[in-house]
């Protein structure tokens, strides 16, 4: 059996250097977030993260299925036929439906196209025929009849959790094409199986019996002892509201609701309703919590995120009473641990992907962003909201039937059997797991598997990398149909006198096929041996790149020029944007070719190959720096194809593609104090990063408490020295009651900069 290390290291090892499609699971508690995490963190290959619901999707800091490959809430019946498109009650797409019909812009196009990586997040809610529909879909925008269009893809999920949902309706006829529901039930899963790979040690839970439990129970073998143990926890009659600290897990919403909604109207005191702040297009169906979050003081709560902050004072799960409130602070007291913290708003992003112009690499844009205090009402939830969430104490609520993997799901939330307590008895019948995901999970790859497969794959990844790097047949045939779109006879027409500058252009591209092609067939000689010499590949590479990249480069260079001196002229924009596809493409090109002479540097050195090892300063900065040298000769103080990209999509351009690659991102606080050095206002700041100014005063709070900026940066001399007189022999938790005190004439987050500021000395 793997034990995490080895499980996280293969995955990281397979994503980073093969092609290889990975299906991630593991049981609850290993630690699958995180992976994903460090995945998307430290991989060098083009990444989309994608999830089959709204909120799995801003939680794992992707965007839905749905939006990313413009398909329809429909069936999807994976041939040509449309003989059986519709039925009484549902609608049923097709191949040939969904090529007619779903029409996809052109920046989700370029995504698509220059995909690496897909991460399917939550892959237990996905559909069979929702999977073949991506298939297609991504064969068809990449030109490429391979599985997903040629991309590598990570499944990543715990099908013994939820599962996917199709109705009955759909089944009857869905059920001719599938043979279940799953996601390996898909067509191209059955063509195309992913390698196999479960992280096993569970970090949620220590107990050794209470391990066994749920392991027998995910397996469909728990035992009448396994009943016996569980059973031992059984209190009908436990008052919830005298043990404090138990959350109730329960299998319907309504119910939930309904004891959350008496427990606070059971609270003596006043009630305080609180808002999140909202900026650009975030989707109500995608709100992560209520909009409206009603509390009073001795309300229990629970943290819906973790804590991103250095302290780690909270995480997603965990419990806590409301000790203090007022229209602007809530104070959450942890009972066990004797500690009280004031909970700041948490922000989160709905994201768009696109393409970076200067380094063409996939990167995320901010749509929106919703800001709300991460709590939410904790005397009761529903199973199916519990997932991923982890609890010292919970009361289950099992006297409705479960649903298959609803049981595991329940039990597995908690840390240790000492804080369950079983409302009712836990009865065998009705608890029992998919057999269809009990047979599938016998594909687990052992540690021989996972390791011969690795060498062989890295083998194929270095292979491929590189004549890919080197096969300009396509690029070519683009500058081909450019140069025959020229009319030279159109009188009047600007393009036409370009004619002979594209037509030269073409034989450049042209007279490098040839060698090209003999280089790589040289590659396939050498990496058709059982032992390839690394060094020998790399004397070759460098030899092919001393030779290409000059007449490559001056391409780019040709194109940016030609598109810098055609502006100045009027009736020109389709010649403009040919050009600009034709410099997207060729760029690409080069940018490749420079990293493959990296590839092969990381791979002879014996490094493993990461985001931080493959780039460099003249990678990232390649675009922006040939741009400035084109506008330094040319005398030019702006022009079109010289903009930098959007502000709110990348804040200073110039300054940031500067910047190395990151082996992680940063967090939101730090991204404003990055922006604060460059010297932004607040408001500059929360324009650039689509967030409302009160956000970014929370940030600069935080900033000041940890002595990155100082409180006379952010206030004026004369309003610290009014509140230093005011916090004089202020001794209170709360800032209340020296709000109340003053009134109007500092606001609360003068009044937090300063208070903050104290904490300093």
């Amino acid at each position: 059996m793997q034990d995490v290390s080895e499980a996280a290291a293969y995955t990281l090892q397979f994503i980073n250097q093969t092609q290889k499609s990975i299906f991630l699971t593991g049981k609850a508690g290993t630690g699958k977030t995180t992976l994903l995490r460090e995945i998307i963190a430290t991989t060098h290959k083009n990444t989309v993260v994608v999830a089959p619901t709204g909120i799995a999707a801003l939680n794992a800091g992707g965007v839905t299925i749905h939006s990313m490959f413009q398909l329809p809430f429909s069936a999807f019946i994976p041939t040509y036929d449309e003989s059986s498109q519709f039925t009484e009650t549902v609608k049923f797409e097709n191949k040939e439906t969904l090529r007619r019909h779903f029409k996809m812009n052109n920046v989700k196009r370029n995504v698509i196209r220059s995909m690496e990586l897909l991460v399917i997040d939550e892959v237990s809610m996905l559909r069979a025929d929702l999977l073949d529909a991506i298939d297609f879909m991504m064969q068809t925008v990449r030109k490429n009849t391979r599985a997903f269009g040629g991309v590598q893809v990570l499944f990543i999920g715990d099908l013994l959790q939820l599962p996917p949902v199709i109705r009955d309706e759909e089944w009857r006829t869905l059920r001719n094409y599938y043979k279940g529901k799953f996601f390996f039930h898909s067509h191209v899963m059955q063509q195309n199986p992913p390698l196999y790979i479960e992280l096993s040690k569970i970090y949620r839970q220590t107990d050794d019996a209470f391990i066994s439990v749920l392991n027998n129970l995910r397996n469909n073998q728990i035992t009448p002892h396994d009943v016996q143990v569980l059973n031992q926890y059984v209190q009908p009659d436990f008052d919830l509201k005298n043990n404090k600290g138990y959350i109730t897990l329960t299998t319907h919403n309504a119910k939930a609701d309904a004891m959350n909604e008496q427990a606070i109207s059971d609270l003596a005191g006043n009630e305080f309703a609180y808002s999140p702040f909202v900026v650009g297009d975030f989707p109500e169906k995608i709100f992560p919590v209520e909009e409206n979050l009603k509390l009073k003081i001795g309300a229990q709560v629970m943290f819906v995120k973790n804590d991103l902050s250095f302290e780690k004072r909270y995480f997603n799960g965990k419990m806590g009473i409301v000790k203090s409130l007022s229209a602007e602070e809530i104070f959450v007291h942890f009972p066990e641990e004797n500690k009280t913290i004031e909970v700041e708003k948490y922000e989160w992003k709905n994201i768009r992907y696109k393409i970076n112009e200067h380094t063409k690499e996939v990167e995320e844009e901010v749509l929106g962003t919703f800001a709300h205090y991460p709590l939410k009402l904790a005397w009761a939830i529903t199973v199916h909201k519990s997932q991923g969430l982890t609890f010292e104490k919970a009361a289950l609520d099992v006297s409705q039937v479960f649903l298959p993997g609803q049981a595991y799901v329940a039990l597995s939330r908690l840390t240790s059997l000492n804080g369950l307590i079983l409302l009712s008895p836990l009865q065998m019948n009705g608890i029992s797991n998919d057999q269809d995901v009990m047979d599938y999970a016998l594909n687990k790859a052992t540690e021989d598997v996972l390791k011969n497969s690795l060498h062989f794959e890295t083998k194929n990844f270095i292979h491929n990398y590189l004549i890919n790097s080197f096969n300009w047949a396509e690029l070519a045939q683009e500058w081909r149909n450019h140069r025959f779109s020229y009319n030279e006879n159109a009188v009047g027409s600007e393009k036409s006198k370009h004619s002979n500058w594209a037509h030269k252009r073409l034989e450049t591209i042209d007279a490098l096929l040839d060698p090209s092609q003999k280089f790589i067939q040289q590659l396939n000689k050498i990496f058709s041996k059982e032992t390839v010499d690394l060094l020998f590949v790399q004397e070759r590479v460098m030899a092919a790149y001393d030779y290409f990249f000059k007449s490559m480069d001056r391409l780019v260079t040709d194109l940016l020029q030609k598109i810098a001196e055609i502006q100045k002229f009027k009736k020109v924009q389709a010649f403009y944007e040919e050009l600009m596809f034709l410099d997207d493409l060729q760029t690409k090109a080069v940018l490749r070719l420079m990293k493959a002479k990296l590839l092969i540097e990381i791979v002879v050195a014996g490094e493993s190959i990461s985001k931080e090892k493959l780039t460099s300063s003249a990678i990232k900065n390649y675009k922006t720096d040939k741009i400035d040298r084109i506008r330094e000769e040319l005398n030019m103080s702006n022009t079109d194809i010289f903009k930098t990209d959007q502000p709110t999509q990348r804040y200073t351009s110039r300054k940031l593609a500067k910047t190395e690659a990151k082996t992680e991102k940063k967090t939101t606080v730090e991204e404003t104090y990055d922006l604060w050095i460059e010297k932004n206002s607040i408001e500059d700041i929360a324009r650039l990063r689509k967030l409302t100014v009160q956000t970014v005063e929370t940030h600069l709070v935080r900033l000041i408490q940890a002595k990155k900026i100082d409180v006379s940066d952010v206030l004026p001399y004369d309003k610290i020295l009014a509140l230093r007189e005011a916090f004089q022999f202020y001794q209170e938790e709360s800032l209340s009651p020296l709000k109340e005190k003053h009134g109007d004439e500092f606001t609360w987050d003068e009044l937090k900069m300063f208070k903050a500021s104290l904490s300093m000395s």
